[in-house]
């Protein structure tokens, strides 16, 4: 069974992750993980953690139960404020086939600034899918 490990913050409730645990699950039996790095957002002055971690998991809550709702077997956390931090302590403790990292667009994306999605694929040595989405605000 291949296991993804799907990092995404913002994007992460989007309709384009559900679109590609479809199609990965239609290539074969496969589960996923998801870590939602708990950043705050750039050019927010008035924060503190423990609002990103609450931010962060409303936002997992509801991408698993999206992933649910389309037959995918899903885990998830919050992880550290960086994502190749959230990144690493994953994979201390578990084994995955590939990265989905899903990040704002171009000129929107501070990840993408950071030539995320090559970084992950050069540091922990695992094929890397990049996809982009928009931002969806957490249900009330």
């Amino acid at each position: 069974m291949r296991r993804y490990l799907v990092v995404a913050n913002r994007t992460v409730g989007g309709m384009h992750l559900v679109y590609k645990v479809r199609e990965c699950m239609a290539a074969g039996p496969c589960r996923f993980h998801i870590v939602v790095p708990a950043s705050h957002p750039i050019g927010d002055l008035t924060w503190t953690e423990g609002e990103d971690r609450v931010a962060a998991k409303g936002r997992l809550a509801e991408a698993m139960a999206r992933f649910r709702e389309s037959g995918a077997i899903v885990t998830g956390e919050v992880g550290d404020a960086s994502p190749v931090e959230a990144i690493s302590d994953v994979l201390r403790r578990e084994a995955f086939d590939e990265v989905i990292v899903s990040t704002l667009p171009p000129g929107f994306s501070h990840w993408l600034r950071q030539d995320l999605p090559t970084r992950v694929r050069k540091q922990f040595g695992l094929p890397v899918h990049h996809v982009v989405g928009v931002e969806e605000r957490v249900s009330a």
